[in-house]
């Protein structure tokens, strides 16, 4: 029995789907004599490129077991499935037992997601200025007139110059 790695990538409009998806896809596996060791739920995430009109994709990676004859028939079985928008068969030596490293990544940013979101609400609430403040706030400025006179006559001035240049 040769040890794989697969990656499938969801229509991610389907994404709620996901649920039934696995348990389809371990039937599958299973009516071929593959077994399922480990299952990591990846979610969705920003494709590279666009594949099929889609930017995002539901992330699925399965680590199996099996006859390497039968994995010809389930890619040939779940290549016209239509929630599939790509798929991928590694062989590998040995699996790792460790989370892989996309799962890691993107519960690491859904955490950071999460954290920024409590510190953006808190940093909102902090920084709310009532209408009545930020009136008074421009009413208490007054206008430099001098300057802006000064600056005026320069732009003025500069017209001036060049059209004497152009005659």
């Amino acid at each position: 029995m040769k040890k794989y790695e697969a990656v499938i990538i969801l229509n991610p409009n389907l994404s709620t789907k996901v649920d039934e998806f696995i348990k389809k896809f371990s039937d599958l596996l299973s009516a071929n004599n593959f077994s399922i060791l480990r299952t990591e739920d990846i979610g969705r995430r920003q494709l590279s490129y666009s594949i099929n009109n889609h930017n995002k994709g539901h992330y699925l990676i399965f680590d199996i077991e099996g006859d390497p004859l039968k994995l010809i028939e389930i890619e040939n079985k779940i290549k016209y499935d239509e929630t599939i928008i790509r798929h991928l068969f590694v062989s590998v030596r040995d699996h790792l037992g460790e989370n892989s490293q996309l799962f890691i990544e993107s519960k690491n940013k859904k955490d950071d997601v999460d954290d920024s979101k409590i510190d953006d609400n808190e940093s909102i609430s902090k920084s709310k200025v009532t209408k009545k403040e930020a009136t008074e706030e421009v009413e208490d400025q007054e206008p430099d007139h001098d300057s802006m006179n000064e600056a005026s006559k320069a732009a003025e001035d500069q017209i001036d110059e060049n059209k004497e240049q152009d005659e």
